[in-house]
């Protein structure tokens, strides 16, 4: 069970490093989907045009997006599409709260939304008494084990089979052991049919909202969302301001760079097209459709041009599947909703600085994650950007993170302002070179754990000088 907070990142990042389980499960894992990934893209010159058509149109889309905010919700409502505005958590949590109790609902049912579980939805509505049952098959392990996802695509990634098997026997009526990934699968479906029946409010997330036509795009392989979106009397989608698009021939290039970056995928097993409630002659469908727009930061980070990139994100996952960072310890270890690079850049804009100080300094800047973004998010960049802002007083012109400034240390300003002053004054500078030359000898041989992760190099048995010199027919 994870409750883990990216306060304590290291010790959390440390526990991670420790268990053999967790570190072999997200080795294969990783290995496939980014074997999948490769697999998707044969063609660099094809990967450079879909990268660079889905980076235009997320950057285009970005610098319309309080004009698209105002169309999309024009064009939903005349559709008989109900759309409320959040600026933060409690602001949504109040009105799911509101329409469940005009509703006399009892029973959630929800498709897979990272934009719920980053307002605690699930908890807020138990407290209502209202219960909210995930029906992605992921989600609805990690829930059994009262858990959190550990990936924004695939949530139940850190278990293998004999971990959900596991899961299923404790918490399933006369369920019967076993490893077969399809009986496991049908088990699960076979426990949520029920609910999509008796659920007064269906749930999703939004993947792409058009604001052209007042369009709600929804991605999914597993049919679930398909049923939490047509099958209760009523459906909530949620999603983040940054979703929306300008055009409907927008989504096509958007979802070819999503599917085959995240599962290697051509495409998706559904794609979901939602643009009104049930209408009249029609056979299946909600008598009511509501659209909550979630701000919760996002706006800080608009306003600033070179922080707005990290708003073009589709939420693939491809940046954590080939982080090193990631990839070794897993989502849990960071304590945030968005875990891996994406998420070090996200979460300072929706918790602060303050207590997202530890994450945004848990990379080593190699790269990976922008070389195969879909949207080409400058994530290293980005990460640079904030670790200033963490360090430094806010500058003139630029929004105010919460939290600024919180890892500023005394100690190590003073050490930074020290070199700079003997960088800019040669004789000082070499003078201390000279005095480091001659301190070598204390440095200790061994340097405790820095040695035990690293080779030491074989030193040749022959020197540089005399091979050179043999290969000049024994000249010097």
């Amino acid at each position: 069970m994870s409750h883990n907070t990216p306060e304590h990142f290291h010790l959390q990042a440390q526990e991670a490093l420790g268990d053999k389980e967790l570190r072999q499960n997200f080795r294969g894992a990783m290995d496939y989907l980014r074997g999948k990934r490769r697999d998707a893209f044969p063609d660099a010159a094809e990967e450079k045009a879909v990268r660079d058509r889905a980076e235009a149109i997320r950057q285009r889309c970005l610098s319309k997006l309080p004009e698209l905010l105002d169309k999309l919700e024009a064009q939903l409502t005349r559709n008989g599409i109900h759309v409320h505005w959040a600026l933060n958590a409690d602001e949504a949590n109040a009105i799911f709260s509101e329409i469940a109790e005009k509703h006399q609902a009892t029973l959630m049912v929800k498709g897979k939304s990272m934009v719920s579980e980053e307002i605690g939805l699930n908890h807020h509505m138990e407290k209502q008494g209202v219960r909210c049952l995930e029906s992605d098959m992921g989600e609805y392990i990690v829930q059994l084990d009262g858990d959190t996802p550990s990936h924004i695509i695939m949530p139940a990634i850190h278990k293998n089979k004999q971990q959900v098997s596991d899961t299923f026997e404790h918490n399933l009526n006369d369920f019967k052991p076993t490893t077969d990934v399809d009986t496991l699968i049908q088990t699960g479906r076979n426990a949520l049919r029920e609910a999509y029946q008796e659920a007064e409010i269906g749930v999703s997330g939004v993947n792409f909202a058009v604001a052209e036509t007042g369009t709600l795009c929804l991605v999914e392989n597993e049919g679930n969302g398909r049923m939490c979106t047509t099958i209760p009397r009523v459906h909530i989608a949620i999603t983040g301001i940054e979703k929306v698009v300008e055009f409907l021939s927008d989504v096509p290039p958007l979802y070819s760079a999503l599917t085959r970056s995240a599962t290697g995928q051509n495409i998706t097993t559904y794609f979901n097209m939602i643009s009104s409630p049930r209408k009249e002659g029609e056979l299946d469908g909600p008598e009511e459709v509501h659209l909550i727009l979630l701000d919760n930061g996002r706006t800080q980070a608009y306003h600033d041009e070179e922080l707005r990139k990290t708003l073009q994100c589709i939420r693939c996952g491809a940046c954590m599947n080939h982080c090193p960072v990631y990839t070794r310890i897993g989502g849990h270890a960071y304590g945030t909703v968005y875990p891996g690079p994406i998420g070090k850049i996200i979460s300072p804009h929706l918790m602060g600085i303050d207590s997202t100080k530890e994450l945004i300094t848990a990379s080593s800047l190699c790269g990976a994650c922008e070389e195969v973004c879909p949207v080409r998010i400058p994530i290293p960049s980005l990460l640079q950007r904030l670790r200033q802002e963490s360090k430094n007083k806010p500058e003139t012109g630029h929004d105010v993170l919460k939290g600024q400034n919180a890892a500023s240390n005394t100690l190590e300003k003073a050490a930074m302002k020290s070199f700079a002053f003997a960088a800019t004054h040669p004789s000082l500078y070499h003078t201390g070179l000279d005095a480091a030359r001659k301190m070598n000898g204390l440095i200790p041989k061994h340097l405790g754990n820095w040695t035990q992760c690293r080779v030491k190099p074989k030193l040749a048995k022959t020197s540089l000088k005399t091979k050179l010199a043999q290969r000049n027919g024994g000249q010097k």
